[in-house]
């Protein structure tokens, strides 16, 4: 495992990459990456493109917080998820601008919200259940969360955005990323009769995903 000093480096110099690249914006959206003894989490209102690997909330592993500054409001929601999925080692919720949106759109499939159009998605993401909207920080979410993380790898929160999780703190970011760029297509490909993934292929491409 990373080195929790290495790592919050890394948490800070990913956080900074996805402000700059638009993923983000203000101080929306929250981090987080586990530790052997607990995790490290985005201080509230703290900006992805100014974070201080000093100042970052750590909790321990019942999510009391042990040092650095207040933790962001949406904690339980990074608990939930390492609780019920135990490889999840990195957490990334961003309001990016097209997977945002389509958290917004009316009858969208509940148990995946993204029709196969690239095994990219497939791959990194799997498949992306709906989850009902909830305040931000409201703990109504939790069981929601609880009933899909052991299975799914990403969910889209209702009219708020995506929480994708990674086998490494990396790997969600870059997970986080290829779900923004798939929900992009999505919405330039609405208008057209695209063409799909064969359902064959999408259990073996997401089942690499899993692995």
């Amino acid at each position: 495992m990373t080195t929790e000093s290495k790592l919050r480096e890394q948490f800070c110099r990913w956080g900074r990459s996805m402000f700059e690249r638009g993923l983000t914006s203000g101080s929306s959206g929250n981090l987080s990456a586990r530790l052997e003894d607990g995790f490290l989490v985005t201080p509230t209102n703290s900006c992805l493109g100014f974070l201080d690997p000093a100042t970052l909330s750590k909790l321990d592993g019942n999510g009391a917080h042990v040092s650095g500054d207040k933790p962001t409001k949406e904690v339980l929601l990074h608990k939930a998820f390492y609780e019920s999925r135990p490889q999840a080692m990195g957490i990334v919720h961003v309001h990016s601008t097209y997977a945002t949106a389509l958290s917004c759109l009316k009858d969208l499939d509940p148990k995946n919200v993204l029709p196969p159009m690239t095994p990219y998605v497939l791959m990194r993401v799997g498949v992306v259940p709906l989850l009902p909207y909830a305040d931000p920080g409201n703990p109504e979410i939790v069981p929601f969360l609880r009933d899909v993380a052991p299975s799914y790898g990403a969910v889209l929160l209702a009219n708020h955005g995506p929480v994708v999780s990674g086998t490494t703190f990396e790997n969600a970011v870059f997970a986080a990323e290829e779900f923004e760029e798939a929900a992009k297509l999505y919405f330039l490909l609405k208008p057209y009769s695209a063409m799909i993934i064969p359902a064959s292929r999408v259990t073996a491409l997401t089942g690499k995903r899993n692995r």
